[in-house]
């Protein structure tokens, strides 16, 4: 990646990530979780197959570099958006969800060493701790901690392993793709799970209007396509614990996103807590193995 991309890609892609949640939470309003997800992916691949036909991007060489790319697609597409998507639907609240999600850079950071071979200085445990605790700051001043659905608990802790092992299996497996290729496949897989899985559980029944047109083409375009595409680029760029950190930055600028789009209000607390999570991670993106 070139370094002015690199210098840029991190903002660009958090807020297009944080916007997703609250536009998200709109969408849903009108369509079933995996409804939302099952028509997200198949108009990312409208778009995509002919753009493919056009470009001939290089595929995969082996199979086994089919399998990495499919299996990163199935762990952030299907697991975490999939198991996200249900446990909001099923009465988690969103400081819930977003409290669990949000142990993704401690968890990467743990298994790094092992799995990818890299390692956490001192100083980027701190700055990991100083991001978690941003985090917490924000969800605890936008909602508080309240007692949850025990399924939707379960479905972001598995949203959550979703992340966490998609990025992993990323940095470790992964090499540098086309992006239409790479999109391509994770896309189909994405698609080729949720669509069954909609019309085995849900009534996919959607309430199209002008807001729900909005929300899809967001949802399509800024979250699945362009958002993806810098996420891959970053975690193969850089060391997977530096970029997993920016997940932290995810809950309090999901929080500023809300508040025009959903009308909920950002507390002192939670800017505070972004104060936070912006050290935390500034100073986990100084730090070398």
């Amino acid at each position: 990646m070139p370094r002015p991309m690199i210098l840029v890609a991190p903002v660009v892609f958090l807020i297009l990530w944080s916007a997703g949640f609250a536009i998200a939470k709109l969408g849903l309003e009108h369509a079933q979780p995996l409804t939302l997800l099952a028509l997200r992916y198949s108009c990312v691949l409208v778009l995509l197959v002919p753009l493919a036909l056009v470009l001939r991007p290089p595929m995969p060489k082996t199979a086994r570099a089919w399998a990495d790319v499919a299996i990163v697609g199935f762990l952030i597409q299907v697991v975490y958006f999939g198991l996200c998507y249900v446990a909001f639907k099923s009465g988690v609240s969103a400081g819930g969800v977003a409290i669990i999600v949000c142990l993704q850079p401690i968890l990467v950071a743990l298994a790094a060493p092992g799995f990818v071979g890299e390692t956490v200085s001192r100083r980027g445990w701190i700055g990991l701790a100083l991001g978690l605790a941003g985090a917490a700051l924000v969800i605890l001043g936008r909602s508080g901690i309240e007692a949850e659905n025990a399924f939707g608990i379960a479905c972001a802790v598995l949203a959550l392993a979703g992340i966490t092992g998609g990025t992993l299996w990323e940095k470790r497996f992964g090499v540098t793709h086309h992006p239409v290729t790479s999109n391509l496949i994770q896309y189909a897989v994405g698609a080729g799970f949720t669509l069954p899985a909609a019309w085995a559980t849900e009534s996919m029944a959607i309430a199209w209007n002008g807001e729900f047109v909005a929300v899809l083409a967001y949802l399509v375009i800024g979250n699945s396509l362009l958002a993806m595409t810098l996420l891959l680029a970053m975690i193969r760029a850089g060391q997977v614990a530096r970029v997993s950190a920016l997940f932290y930055l995810v809950p309090a600028l999901s929080a500023l996103f809300a508040w025009p789009l959903l009308g909920e209000a950002m507390p002192p607390l939670g800017w505070a807590g972004l104060v936070l999570a912006g050290l935390g991670v500034a100073l986990v993106s100084r730090t070398r193995a």
